[in-house]
Formats: C-alpha cells, structure tokens, sequence
C-alpha cells in the first residue's frame, strides 16, 4: 500500500505532504462550526485540525478527492496510521474527529452520504487495573514509624484503604459519623450518591482505635473537628499529600512497584477475589453500580493464576 511508506524519521512519508487549499478551507470551515456549535476548548479544537490534517495528507498522496472517500477509504487510512504504532484509543479518536467532518460535509452539501456511517471504531481494550502482591501490601503497611503521630495516622489511613477498597477521596472525607466501630463498618456515600456499608475488619479497627487513642487529637486545628484523618495542618487533607505519602512509606519499604491510593483499591478488589470472594459481593464493596466494571478484577485474578502456574508447576 501507497501509505506504508516512511520519512528518514521513520514516520508516515505523507505526514510532511503540503495541504491541498480546497482541505484547509474545508477544515477551518467545519472548526469554525464545530466551536459554535459545542464551545469546544481551543486545544481540542487544534487535535481535530491535526488529525484531520492528517487525514487530508494520507488521501493526498493517495490521490483520493473528497467525493471519492468511501467506507474502504477510511478502513485503510486507519490501518496505515494502525501500521505505524498508532494505539488504538488514538485511532477511535480519529474516528470520531472524521465522524463528525463528513456529516458536516453531508449538512453542507459537498457530499451525499457519510463514508465513516460503516465504519466500525478500532476495538480498544480496557487496561488491567495496576495491583501489588500481598506481600507487598504487608510491606507498605508495616513501613510507618508508630512513634510519629502522623505516621501513625498513615499506618491507620492504610489499613483502612486496603480493608475496605475505598476511594481516595471516600477515605480523606471520612467523618466520624460515618464510623461504626461497634459493628465494625464505615458508611460511605460514592459515586452517584449511593451509600454503602464497607466492613472494617479486625485489623483496621484495631489501629483506627489506636490512632484515635494517640495521635488523632495531637493533628486536629480544633477539638471539635470531626475529620477522621486530618492532614498536617489540622485540616481535611487532598489527594496529593495522601498519594505523596504513599510514594514516602513505599520507598521507605523498599518496594520498587507503582504505588498510588488507587492501587490499594484494586489490591483490594483482586486479593477478595483470589481468595474466593463473590464477584457481586466486591461490586457491593467497591460501589460499583455496573458489575462489568467489577469484571476486570477476575482477568487480574486469572493472568495471577497463569503467572503462578507457570513459575510453580513443573510443566508450566
């Protein structure tokens, strides 16, 4: 094919093609429209212009007109940029720009039909969630120093992240209202508003009732706060400092892995499920109101398996 061909860079040879006039006026017509009608921000407005530069480029060199782009055309051009690394998140977005230029040609009257109408969008799969070993786990949550009163808020804020797979921002707005320590449970609202009842286990209660006893009133600006875990000014912390401190207490362990708040969550989820645990019942726990966003835990739990399987049998 025409498009395979590459520059001294090694890119697509038609990237560095001239524009042909009639498709830059074209283009900046249907941006002009485009920001009208939707508002779009200026520097989604310039990806559009690049990928439909792009595209105009590739039908350049092929010799193509636009009123000769047909469902085939679209389905090569994509399997050009396909050919020269483009992901495919990339090329369903250069879809959606080439969607939304050919029915504005077809309002506009340059073209009767819309040749992307066929077109089906790159199959784009969903990126496994980034989990650590247990043992890894044991490592993070043993790492703070309990003589340090922040420290010891950390030791806490971790093992309440990784017994209940709370949210990030679920677990740093955590009022003492939502904690039942009696019954062992923190109620949560989440997304959408749903509220949900997380068990806390043994061991997270444990040292949410020692750091209640030592360090949680040394960190509060007023004794009347009701913040659960407040940050070093006394007051509710952000999501930066929480995941800052994480970043702290795994060097501190050693651990060489990629560690953010939202890595405990799925830790969470996945180690529920390599112990058995009912799909449903982690989609209750994680507040998720659509089971195949829980899904994605059980292709962890089994690319795990494969990996032990293989490292461990004799004929893996």
């Amino acid at each position: 094919m025409v498009g395979s061909r590459t520059d001294e860079s090694g890119g697509p040879a038609w990237l560095t093609l001239p524009l042909r006039s009639e498709d830059e006026q074209r283009i900046s017509a249907w941006l002009d429209a485009v920001w009208l009608e939707k508002g779009l921000s200026s520097r989604t407005l310039e990806a559009y212009r690049q990928d439909l530069e792009q595209w105009c480029r590739w039908c350049s060199e092929q010799a193509v007109l636009l009123e000769q782009v047909d469902a085939d055309t679209v389905q090569r051009y994509l399997q050009a940029r396909a050919q020269h690394g483009t992901h495919s998140r990339s090329l369903a977005r250069m879809l959606s720009c080439l969607r939304g230029f050919f029915a504005y040609q077809v309002r506009a009257g340059a073209l009767t039909q819309d040749p992307t109408a066929l077109v089906e969008a790159p199959k784009s799969g969903r990126p496994l969630p980034r989990s650590i070993s247990e043992a890894d786990v044991s490592a993070l949550l043993a790492a703070p120093n309990l003589e340090d009163p922040l420290e010891l808020r950390d030791r806490a804020m971790l093992e309440v992240l990784y017994a209940t797979g709370l949210r990030v921002s679920e677990l740093i707005g955590l009022r003492l209202a939502q904690i039942n320590r009696r019954q062992g449970v923190v109620r949560v609202m989440g997304k959408g508003s749903k509220e949900r009842l997380v068990p806390l286990g043994e061991e997270a209660l444990f040292w949410l009732e020692r750091y209640f006893l030592q360090a949680r009133a040394l960190l509060l600006s007023s004794s009347d706060d009701d913040i659960v875990f407040p940050g070093r000014r006394g007051t509710e912390m952000t999501r930066q400092a929480f995941w800052y401190r994480i970043k702290y207490h795994a060097q501190q362990a050693g651990l060489r892995v990629h560690l953010s708040p939202h890595t405990l969550r799925h830790a969470f989820a996945t180690h529920l499920i390599n112990h058995g645990a009912d799909l449903r019942v982690v989609q209750m726990l994680l507040g998720h109101s659509d089971l195949s966003t829980t899904q994605i835990y059980t292709h962890v739990a089994r690319l795990r398996l494969k990996q032990l399987h293989a490292q461990h049998h004799p004929r893996g």
